[in-house]
């Protein structure tokens, strides 16, 4: 399903201001929040998808990247792929954990304390090199990555068995300690990490004899990546939950893909343009003719001119690259010089010797004018 705009998303303009933008997300996450609306699916998509608005758009460079590519900008093609999906990678409790600042006292008893941590496997990051015809045409990458995978033999969760999993004694499977401490304001309750289990409510009695107790091994696996046409070099795109899995269970890191671009042999690149540089021999750029350069979608032929200036530009429209997640294609721009040889042989010179003193090969003041203005 396409994504909705971010800022339509939380109800700004795209020149709102960081303060506007926080505000209409905490207004958003209080009318959707989960423990406002129980067992409400359609609350809950609403709630993810302006913590993923958020996300976005209260990060500067994530923010500028948006605005100039759109969801593709920020790891998300249209939603197409699997990538950048925050909302769909990420479960409650991460957002809960990452943007609890912002909700304040708003938030403070929203199902908070009985809401065990949730352990985050590590990212990772690849590059991956494309030539200008792939950025052309958007292309589907294998990726061979090693990464920590679940454990088979235990599906993740450390344990050698399943009744070697039990409750943790210290917290009761909650993940949090409450201790109580005397104060200059009386008896204050601080809630904390259970040291016994680290938050993870479970202890183990036998360790799994595959992964030692981890949850995790190291697996070769192939990877599909889907790259959008138009990308440029250095965006970075995403893959929800295919980094590297959570030691003993939880929410899988994400795979970082940084896009390279190799260079082309014969044409320049500028942003959704692109640029030959095309050197006439002099009789043609006296003569014109008929002259083959190159294009992305292979050789075409393009007429000059008699009387081609050195300079001039020729524009092919729609000959450049797609623009990223938009509609259109950009040009190519064909600059002109023209060869002048430094060796002449005797035959070369004498035809010159007899257009030198020619009214045709003589500039004007007019010609002088018009050629440097």
């Amino acid at each position: 399903m396409e994504k909705r705009d971010y800022y339509e998303v939380l109800g700004v303009a795209k020149t709102a201001t960081d303060d506007e933008i926080k505000k209409a997300y905490r207004k958003k996450a209080i009318q959707y929040h989960p423990d406002k609306n129980p067992g409400d699916k359609e609350a809950e998509e609403k709630f993810k998808e302006a913590a993923e608005a958020y996300d976005v758009l209260s990060d500067p460079q994530k923010r500028q990247r948006y605005d100039q590519f759109g969801h593709a900008g920020v790891g998300g093609a249209g939603g197409a792929g699997g990538f950048g999906g925050f909302g769909g990678g990420f479960s409650m409790d991460d957002i809960f954990e990452q943007f609890g600042d912002v909700f304040g006292g708003h938030f403070g008893g929203f199902g908070s304390s009985s809401r065990r941590s949730v352990n985050k496997g590590s990212n990772l990051r690849v590059k991956v090199r494309l030539t200008l015809e792939e950025v052309a045409t958007g292309v589907e990458k294998k990726l061979k990555l090693k990464r920590q995978v679940p454990c088979s033999h235990c599906n993740g969760t450390g344990a050698e068995n399943p009744s070697d999993m039990q409750t943790c004694a210290t917290c009761h499977g909650t993940g949090r300690v409450v201790r109580t401490v005397s104060s200059l304001f009386g008896q204050m309750q601080t809630q904390t990490t259970c040291p016994a289990c680290g938050g993870e409510g479970k202890t183990i009695t036998k360790k799994c004899s595959h992964c030692n107790g981890e949850g995790t091994v190291v697996a070769e696996e192939v990877v599909s990546v889907k790259i959008p046409a138009g990308v440029q070099q250095g965006m970075q795109l995403s893959m929800s939950g295919k980094g590297n899995a959570a030691r003993r269970g939880g929410v899988s890191g994400d795979l970082y893909i940084l896009i390279e671009e190799e260079k082309h042999p014969e044409l320049i690149r500028d942003d959704d343009d692109l640029i030959y540089q095309l050197l006439l021999p002099l009789p043609t750029a006296l003569l014109g003719g008929s002259v083959e350069i190159p294009t992305i979608g292979g050789k075409v032929k393009i007429n000059i001119e008699a009387g081609t200036q050195p300079g001039k530009v020729l524009r092919l429209r729609g000959k450049g690259l797609p623009r990223l997640n938009s509609y259109g294609t950009g040009d190519l721009l064909v600059y002109i010089g023209v060869f002048i040889p430094s060796k002449l042989s005797k035959d070369d010179k004498a035809v010159f010797e007899k257009l030198k003193d020619s009214a045709a090969f003589n500039p004007s003041k007019s010609d002088k004018e018009a050629y440097f203005k």
